[in-house]
């Protein structure tokens, strides 16, 4: 790879790569979190977290020496989180009237 290459690769890993990440992890952590005394931890913290998880991001694509740590670090994150919230979505819901039956 071309030092400018891998500019622009590491530029695509901290900028719109570490938003998407962090918005896909964002919705992968209510469904990891516990749900707390109200019943709603798990919704705010993943909120709270939102731009921590951001800036971690960005500062790894930015600092790191290793460019493959970055991708393999984040490519990880996002298809743990992604696939956490297929999973939530295959589950089907029974209605009322069909737990009946």
């Amino acid at each position: 790879m071309t030092p400018t290459s891998r500019r622009w690769v590491r530029i695509a890993f901290a900028g719109p790569g570490a938003v998407l990440i962090a918005l896909v992890v964002m919705a992968g952590m209510t469904l990891w979190l516990p749900a707390g005394k109200a019943g709603i931890d798990n919704l705010v913290l993943p909120l709270v977290l939102a731009p921590l998880i951001w800036a971690g991001l960005f500062f790894h694509a930015c600092l790191d020496r290793r460019l493959g740590r970055v991708a393999i670090v984040a490519m990880v994150l996002l298809l743990v989180h992604s696939g956490l919230i297929a999973n939530r979505f295959r589950e089907k819901i029974s209605t009322p009237a069909e737990a009946h039956r």
